[in-house]
């Protein structure tokens, strides 16, 4: 029987695959499913408010964060299009030493990215519902937080990957 050295690094780069892949079918399910909901309640249904902390009242933006880059739909579907790509290369790329939270954070950006690129491809805008109201802060969705806990989640994963390393390195010098 011989065992592969590369065993546990296959075993890994399958687990955060398939993580990958679950996360990233249930965020745009969950997304797609709120988005709809929104968008066939009637035409000027009251808002929602939960707990004074959100207001869920349907938007259209047609821009990106912020209303920025308005009116600029085909080349913010090309940029995401593109984007989506980049992400789900590295993700196969990396799952082999990637860690579970940096998947995860990978697989929600790549979720939010495609989430948003179906509205822009179906509606010519993106379907935003949640709204702030402690904070002077644009009405976003669920891709949007998607995209905004993945960047956080990827950053610190990257992060403790970095300390870990400089940790090995001055080990390493030390012995």
């Amino acid at each position: 029987m011989s065992h592969d050295k590369d065993e546990p690094k296959t075993r890994r780069a399958l687990r955060n695959r398939i993580a990958f892949c679950v996360i990233v079918v249930l965020w745009v399910f969950f997304d797609r499913v709120t988005k709809i909901w929104f968008e066939g309640r009637p035409a000027g249904a009251s808002a929602i408010d939960v707990g004074g902390i959100v207001e869920l009242k349907l938007a259209h933006n047609f821009g990106a964060a912020w209303s920025s880059f308005s009116g600029m739909t085909m080349g913010l579907i090309v940029v995401t299009f593109i984007l989506c790509i980049v992400i789900v290369t590295y993700a196969l790329m990396v799952s082999k030493a990637a860690s579970m939270l940096e998947m995860v954070g990978l697989a929600l950006v790549f979720a939010g990215g495609v989430g948003n690129l179906i509205d822009r491809m179906v509606n010519g805008y993106v379907i935003d519902f949640i709204s702030p109201l402690f904070i002077d802060f644009p009405t976003f969705n669920i891709a949007d937080t998607g995209i905004t806990c993945g960047i956080v989640c990827v950053i610190i994963a990257l992060g403790r990957r970095y300390l870990s390393a400089s940790k090995q390195a001055k080990t390493n010098e030390e012995a």
